[in-house]
């Protein structure tokens, strides 16, 4: 199958590798020209702009996205729709709201545009593990469609799946993304108490690779954490600063909009934003309390 890529970052390069490497032919289009070369350079064919990338296609076209949710996601989309026909197909690859997707999708159905929402995991690691992708969108559209996903999944049994209609994917992705949100600040939170009880000196690396085998706490994620301690045990030079892509708080907004109880992932947010406050006013604050209502004495700066 012959597909489009539009978004040539490193996820998308790496996927595009991976489709290539399972017999697919790509074009591909980024605003950043070395990307294309890039691609180019893996036997991909490139493209300078959507309009040129469009007609290098057979109709049906496929084109796969991923870029930046959001407003980019928006005016790519913009910009794509007056170039397709009735019949082409979307897929939106990256971590867009399904809000959002549910919205795009109508704009497409009504010019006879297939869109498909596929939220995908992997990162870095997709291109050598495949990637896990949850698939929202007509049936028939996804099972057209098997041979792109098989290629990038893990096996072409394992690891991908159509979930449901249109939004499903994205959403179910979010979901995911919320549940790594608390996997992530539980062990985070572990380690830091055995990183603080001195007197024993604990390897955490050591402790890590224990966990690794034959513990309820084994994951792939735990396998992450011990590399990453092996290769700095102290963390040292990195700043205690943890970013979110969003997906944490769309959760949340979902969970709060269900009426279902969520608060490991609530607080596995809160404590991401507390890590951006170098000047806590909150702590300062609590501080003054105590001094004034018990005369505890208050450190000074």
């Amino acid at each position: 199958m012959k597909l489009g890529m539009i978004g040539l970052g490193r996820m998308g390069a790496s996927m595009a590798q991976r489709l290539m490497q399972g017999g697919h032919r790509l074009v591909g289009f980024d605003p950043k020209a070395d990307a294309c070369m890039d691609l180019e350079g893996k036997g991909a064919e490139s493209a300078s702009s959507l309009a040129a990338l469009v007609p290098k296609l057979p109709a049906p076209r496929v084109l796969w996205l991923m870029v930046p949710s959001g407003e980019i996601t928006d005016a790519t989309l913009t910009n794509l729709l007056p170039l397709l026909a009735a019949a082409d197909t979307v897929i939106d690859g990256g971590n867009s709201n399904y809000k959002d997707t549910l919205r795009r999708a109508k704009t497409f159905a009504d010019r006879g545009i297939d869109y498909i929402d596929c939220g995908t995991s992997g990162g870095v690691w997709g291109l050598a593990e495949g990637y896990s992708m949850m698939i929202g969108g007509d049936e028939a559209v996804v099972e057209r469609l098997r041979p792109v996903f098989e290629s990038l999944a893990p096996a072409k049994d394992k690891g991908w799946g159509r979930v449901g209609p249109v939004g499903s994917g994205h959403f179910t992705k979010m979901i995911h993304n919320g549940i790594e949100y608390g996997l992530m600040q539980a062990y985070a939170e572990g380690f830091s108490i055995l990183q603080h009880k001195s007197e024993f000196t604990l390897d955490l690396h050591q402790i890590a690779e224990i966990w690794r085998y034959g513990s309820v706490v084994r994951s792939w994620l735990l396998d992450l954490t011990s590399d990453a301690l092996e290769k700095n045990p102290t963390l040292h030079g990195i700043a205690p600063y943890v970013a979110d892509s969003g997906e944490g708080r769309w959760t949340l907004d979902a969970a709060i909009e269900l009426n279902v109880p969520a608060p490991v992932i609530a607080l596995s947010l809160i404590e991401r934003l507390r890590s951006r406050d170098n000047e806590s006013f909150t702590d300062k604050l609590l501080s003054a309390m105590r001094n004034e209502f018990g005369g505890h004495a208050i450190k000074r700066e």
